[in-house]
């Protein structure tokens, strides 16, 4: 496992890269990092897999420009393809989990010459609808809802940095847990946030390096991500209503928070994902990938190696 910093499209990222054989590329979500993907990495590899996990814009030791602008989702899938034009790679197949997920049905969507499959964890790709997401959630939720919470400057970077271990041990315990996406009045997010302790799947040194890793560059490339919705419902106007093509796995948690709010996009998924080759049901919360390592990474290899997609929906319990 080696990691490398190159210089892609004038943005220096930071890579870990493993292995020789297919192209994977692991897309991390909001307040993560490539260490997300510790354990896929190692197995990936091990399985004969050339596997590429990237800090992403905004994120770790990747540079993290200061304009909310370019972290648009055009700056966000330019920065997947100019990565694979980096190491010559010509189609790829794309693993994301939360917002790594969403870049990668986007990338597909928009780029779909260099994109072989698709595996999204915990979000399902979702067609651009006649408003843009967050104008939809601000409908159903009103105005506390937190994502309408990170769209100003300053406030959501104060309270997440105020005590990063508290942060990130609100954030890995509440992933199974239920939790009220609409801030209480005078609150903050992490107010909405069960803090558990340590969840079991999750390390000591590990949370240790989430928390070394956050306090060094801070939260604001990462919200900068939500800072972006209103502008990427303009900016995909072309791709209306359009379906991702691309042979594709959906993998999810039966206890994550999130998923409670999105099973009916779940269960659309074949008609949003017309090659959608199953869905992967794991008893796990939102960070399915850390939770279930060994399984998520048995489906992934599966998924991988199949000569012939079966046209089938597999709907898997596990």
């Amino acid at each position: 496992m080696n990691k490398r910093s190159l210089v892609v499209g004038g943005l220096r990222m930071n890579v870990v890269e493993a292995g020789t054989g297919p192209d994977v590329v692991l897309l991390h979500g909001f307040l993560d990092y490539s260490h997300s993907w510790r354990h896929q990495v190692r197995d990936l590899a091990a399985a004969g897999y050339h596997v590429l996990a990237p800090d992403l814009r905004g994120y770790g030791e990747t540079a993290r420009p200061r304009d909310v602008e370019q972290y648009s989702v055009l700056h966000l899938v330019g920065d997947v393809v100019r990565l694979l034009d980096a190491f010559g790679i010509k189609r790829a197949t794309l693993v994301g989990h939360d917002w790594g997920s969403m870049l990668a049905w986007d990338t597909a969507l928009m780029r779909p010459d260099r994109v072989r499959a698709v595996v999204g964890m915990s979000v399902p790709y979702v067609p651009r609808g006649d408003i843009s997401l967050l104008s939809t959630l601000r409908e159903r939720f009103g105005e506390h809802y937190y994502m309408q919470y990170f769209q100003e400057h300053g406030p959501a970077e104060e309270e997440l940095a105020r005590d990063v271990g508290a942060t990130f041990r609100g954030v890995f315990g509440s992933g199974s847990e239920p939790w009220d996406p609409v801030l209480p009045e005078g609150g903050g997010w992490l107010d909405c946030l069960p803090d558990k302790g340590i969840p079991d799947w999750l390390d000591a040194a590990d949370l240790d390096a989430y928390v070394a890793t956050f306090e060094r560059t801070g939260f604001t490339g990462a919200l900068n991500w939500y800072r972006n919705l209103d502008r990427n419902h303009e900016l995909t106007a072309p791709w209306h209503r359009a379906p991702v093509e691309a042979p594709a796995l959906f993998i999810h948690g039966t206890r994550d928070a999130f998923g409670r709010h999105a099973s009916a996009l779940i269960d659309d998924l074949p008609n949003a994902v017309p090659q959608l080759r199953g869905v992967l049901r794991l008893d796990a919360g939102h960070w399915v990938h850390q939770e279930r390592p060994d399984e998520v990474t048995a489906a992934l290899v599966d998924f991988l190696e199949r000569d012939r997609p079966d046209p089938r929906i597999r709907d898997l319990t596990c």
